[in-house]
């Protein structure tokens, strides 16, 4: 008889690709596995899944908004009703074991599972394990998790060390450097700096490259700028005088090809791109996002900056100080090199399979 496993959470591309990532493995170690993912109305998750090839089904759920008091009046109402679907989905579905990868609708979804029984793994993207998760875990049969010390937060016995699992297309990419020049249109033979702030851009990281772009460029540096939707047209005027010398995006999709051309990358730090960093090996600098919850993007920072594999510029500071540590690392090669051989040694290319691994086990009844 075939498995049944329940994937759940999303909300932004870092739950997302992960969680999607699994699933594949899933289907890879055993073919015909049946497979339900369930995300929150209205969130990323439920266009990028099914796209995936895989069925979703949503809840009407939504977290505390902090920034308009009014928006929280139907809240109680929203999270009753979306633990009623989810015991629902749960009972009906009869999963062998349930996945939360975060975001919000991995609580009552996992929630659901284990008051049932069922046996449930957590996905921990960061190492600063949220609210939910640590909830959570008091019940989980096994936490899969990508930093070493998170004892902190949940059961020593059932943490599983397996890193986060990445975009196949870039866990196997096979672009060269020459590809990745060739596909942006960019010269050979100068160094390229890859900024990128995440699918929506970073505030903080834009402005910083636009008030000094003519240092960073004025020894032949090449740039390639994802800023978001919000900064894409701004940031397109202010590289127009520049040529092919930088390029303006708004979202980068073939970003194998540009991590294959990067010789340096500044990036937010959510523990995707952290993933991404550490498997490219690229030299990076980190503006973590201070306000992600219980500021884990600075907690993933240092994690590599502490194993001299990252440099970290605070998100305040950015203005100030991004584009003169991005210089000061350009020059010092040695840097550079000791950078690429730590990120090397942290990188797991096969997190998706090592907790398709555990989900089996538990699955099956070898583990318990």
């Amino acid at each position: 008889m075939q498995q049944k496993v329940i994937i759940a959470g999303g909300g932004t591309g870092g739950h997302i690709f992960p969680a999607v990532a699994i699933g594949h493995a899933l289907q890879r170690m055993q073919p015909g596995i049946e497979l339900l993912f369930v995300g929150a109305n209205g969130k990323m998750e439920m266009e990028k899944v099914p796209q995936e090839g895989f069925r979703i089904v949503g809840l009407d759920i939504a977290g505390f908004n902090r920034s308009n008091m009014l928006k929280n009046i139907l809240l109680p109402i929203k999270l009753i009703r979306s633990a009623w679907k989810a015991r629902g989905i749960v009972r009906d579905f009869k999963p062998d074991v349930v996945i939360g990868v975060g975001g919000y609708a991995s609580f009552p979804v996992l929630n659901a599972a284990q008051a049932k029984g069922i046996p449930t793994l957590i996905q921990e993207q960061n190492s600063f394990a949220g609210k939910s998760n640590k909830i959570l875990g008091k019940k989980a049969k096994a936490i899969c998790v990508a930093y070493e010390g998170m004892q902190q937060f949940f059961p020593a016995d059932r943490i599983r060390l397996t890193g986060n699992p990445v975009r196949h297309m870039i866990a196997n990419s096979t672009c060269t450097r020459q590809q990745g020049m060739d596909f942006f249109g960019l010269n050979a033979t100068a160094k390229v700096v890859l900024v990128v702030g995440g699918s929506l851009g970073a505030k903080s990281i834009n402005e910083a490259i636009n008030k000094d772009l003519e240092q960073i460029i004025q020894d032949g540096t090449q740039v390639i700028w994802q800023t978001g939707k919000p900064y894409f047209e701004q940031a397109k005027q202010r590289a127009a005088a520049f040529g092919t010398q930088v390029k303006v995006f708004d979202f980068i999709r073939e970003m194998d090809k540009a991590y294959a051309t990067a010789d340096l990358v500044i990036s937010r730090a959510g523990a995707l791109a952290i993933a991404e960093l550490c498997i490219v090996a690229k030299p990076v600098i980190f503006v973590p996002y201070p306000y992600a919850a219980e500021d884990h993007q600075t907690s993933n920072a240092m994690a590599l900056v502490n194993k001299q594999a990252a440099m970290l510029v605070k998100d305040d500071k950015a203005s100030a100080e991004l584009v003169a540590a991005l210089k000061e690392l350009k020059q010092d090669e040695a840097r550079q090199q000791e950078m690429n051989k730590n990120l090397q040694q942290i990188a797991i290319k096969d997190a998706d399979e090592r907790i398709a691994h555990y989900i089996m086990n538990l699955a099956t009844g070898k583990e318990r």
